[in-house]
């Protein structure tokens, strides 16, 4: 007789549903029923809800060049590592594997926090050949997850920012940004800072398992209201698009424009590396009966595979169903008003700063 597997059960508050083995893994393990009566009546043995585990890191460096031709920003900072969020999608999720930890439930309550990064990007700032340019927070996790209220780690790069008057955007799908207005209202006022707010859906229930930890969308059009009402240029991003899971891209970009944010962008769904098994676990777990058809449509904007890491259209996808998506996002844009004015930061303000803690002696 072989082996009963125990199927998977999805897990509240939480985007992945097992630990799934990085691709670095020698070995990969299954639950199975042992004889013991774990599967009689029904009663699989349920995963435990696992605990958020937050470490330490001293990093060496914080700002992070990009030289990709389709992402905006030319540098980048990320105070965490993984995120709580759990976002079933995300694509940093495989960055785990290199910790030799899984992208699957690991990355979401096994976080790394850096806890030294005021520090050394005051260094970085302070190096002879710096120079300011298009930089950005929270790029890869999100930098108001909720650790955040108690860490801090976020602000405190906002803090430098601010006495330094460097200019900086962030993205995130956290209302905690609210907190630090203090400072990103002031700087905005100055040309030096944008926010960004990613709401995929306006269906709450599709978002609670689709982003377990994030804020729920309504709270995030408060939050672009909070920030659009304090002079915060403010835009939305409504990614990612996935065939067949969030079809209302227009109903959030009316909302959101009725909130205050006036510019947009969207991606489409990418599933590199692990992503692809943990997406294809999630679909099989909470919309088992069109999973096939998500997938074939993914196929179809990625050329007959679940992803395409090409630079011409990794982000948006390509053929038929892709272009369609486009027209879509750009005719409620021209409708709405979005995107007709672009705002630019302003980099000509920089200072540099002094060793941590001299600006206070004077």
């Amino acid at each position: 007789m072989g082996d009963t597997h125990i199927p998977l059960t999805a897990i509240k508050g939480r985007g992945a549903a097992s630990r799934l083995a990085h691709r670095f893994e020698p070995l990969d393990r299954g639950a199975f029923d042992d004889g013991w009566g774990t599967l009689q009546d029904g009663a699989a043995e349920r995963v435990s809800a696992p605990v958020t585990q937050v470490t330490f890191e001293d990093a060496r460096s914080i700002i992070t060049g990009n030289d990709s031709p389709d992402i905006y920003f030319d540098h980048s900072i990320n105070p965490y590592r993984d995120c709580e969020h759990g976002c079933v999608y995300c694509y940093a999720r495989p960055t785990h594997s290199y910790l030799g930890l899984s992208p699957g439930l690991d990355f979401e309550t096994r976080l790394v926090a850096k806890r030294n990064i005021a520090a050394v990007l005051r260094r970085e700032l302070n190096r002879p050949g710096y120079r300011p340019t298009s930089l950005a927070i929270g790029t890869v996790t999100d930098c108001y997850q909720p650790v955040e209220r108690e860490l801090r780690l976020t602000r405190s790069v906002i803090e430098l920012f601010n006495e330094t008057s460097h200019p900086f955007g962030l993205v995130t799908k956290s209302s905690g940004v609210e907190r630090d207005l203090d400072l990103i209202a002031p700087m905005a006022a100055r040309r030096l800072a944008a926010v960004y707010i990613t709401i995929t859906t306006l269906d709450g229930e599709l978002a609670r398992k689709l982003e377990p930890r994030a804020a729920a969308p309504h709270r995030r059009l408060r939050t672009v209201r909070a920030l659009a009402e304090q002079g915060v240029p403010v835009g939305v991003s409504v990614a990612p698009q996935i065939p067949f899971v969030n079809e209302d891209m227009e109903q959030v970009l009316e909302a959101a424009w009725e909130a205050g944010a006036r510019s947009a962008f969207y991606t489409v769904l990418r599933l590199p590396w692990e992503v692809s098994p943990l997406f294809r676990e999630w679909l099989g777990l909470h919309y088992p009966q069109r999973a096939d058809r998500v997938m074939a449509r993914v196929h179809d904007m990625r050329g007959g595979k679940d992803y395409d890491a090409d630079f011409a259209t990794r982000m948006k996808g390509g053929g038929l169903w892709a272009d369609l998506i486009r027209q879509r996002f750009d005719k409620a844009c021209r409708r709405l008003g979005f995107n007709r004015e672009r705002f630019v930061l302003d980099t000509s303000a920089f200072r540099r700063p002094g060793a941590e803690g001299q600006h206070k002696l004077f």
